[in-house]
């Protein structure tokens, strides 16, 4: 604690001593800019902080995460995607909460939200091996809650599926990046 204060107390002197030498340098117009930028850098900050410039980015609180909606949820993953560089964008049908990314590396990832006590989508046995996995985009889940072991099963089992519950998903809200959070083969 003591070495973090008398750095700053260096840190003022030496501000107050370069705005004394500005001063007679250059008059009073060089101490009037200076605490004009340092104002503005100032007032910059408190904007990046505020909830909603700080949610515009990609970043939630829990208590925000909870208070979401299914639409909210999807709007907020979406932005969350984008923090990370992902091209995201709404399928056709408004009805279904889905998502659709793409990456820088052309990767495409398909987004499904589950609400509570609803099958993972795709779930039916007979189309769970249909297809090649080469040619089908990644798919993430997204659940608040957690998810069953039937639900791990299902997803190792399908290859290419993220599973995304509770505290993952206010794990990425926080800023942890997505590649970061526990799975199984670290792609989303």
């Amino acid at each position: 604690m003591l070495p973090a204060f008398a750095t700053l107390v260096v840190l003022a002197c030496a501000l107050a001593g370069g705005l004394a030498v500005l001063y007679r340098a250059n008059g009073a117009a060089a101490p009037v800019a200076i605490a004009l930028v340092l104002v503005l850098v100032l007032l910059m900050l408190f904007l990046h902080r505020r909830p909603l410039a700080r949610r515009r980015r990609g970043y939630y609180t829990p208590e925000e995460l909870a208070e979401l909606d299914m639409a909210g949820l999807v709007k907020a993953v979406a932005r969350m995607l984008r923090r990370e560089g992902w091209r995201v964008r709404r399928p056709t049908e408004p009805d279904l909460p889905r998502l659709v990314a793409r990456d820088a590396g052309g990767r495409l990832l398909e987004v499904a939200f589950r609400p509570v006590a609803e099958p993972l989508p795709g779930e039916d046995p007979l189309c769970a091996g249909a297809g090649s996995r080469a040619r089908q985009p990644l798919l993430m889940v997204v659940h608040r809650g957690t998810f069953s072991s039937r639900d791990a099963l299902w997803a190792r089992r399908r290859g290419g599926v993220r599973l995304v519950d509770g505290p993952g998903l206010k794990r990425w809200a926080a800023g942890t990046p997505l590649r970061e959070l526990d799975g199984p083969d670290g792609t989303p």
